[in-house]
């Protein structure tokens, strides 16, 4: 493989989009390799890359089956139970915490009450 053509930022030309702008026109890569590449020069840091797939070599998103909604929705359900007190926080607990608020912080529950 040879190298990439790279762009600078916002001057990459018409008929090339990143993964997030495929997706928004309900594409996907399909498999093809990176066509290009955009720089966004950074002072004193390197420059920012952002990857360029061919829009008319994309493929449709595929839909979502009725098996992979019902897994989204288990693994949503089980971000919202506490591990600790087993309650449905009303809430994804945050994994920093990795408990519902009132277990995280039980002597502010206390001083509320």
């Amino acid at each position: 493989m040879g190298t990439l053509p790279v762009f600078r930022w916002r001057l990459a030309p018409d008929g090339y989009a990143t993964r997030r702008q495929l997706r928004a026109q309900g594409l996907r890569p399909g498999g093809q390799d990176v066509a290009a590449q955009v720089e966004r020069p950074r002072r004193h840091r390197p420059p920012l890359v952002a990857y360029l797939y061919r829009i008319e070599l994309a493929k449709p998103v595929r839909p979502m089956t009725p098996a992979k909604w019902a897994a989204l929705a288990k693994a949503n359900t089980a971000r919202r139970v506490c591990p600790q007190c087993g309650r449905d926080a009303g809430y994804i607990i945050p994994s920093r915490l990795g408990t519902c608020v009132p277990c995280a912080y039980p002597e502010d529950q206390r001083a509320a009450a």
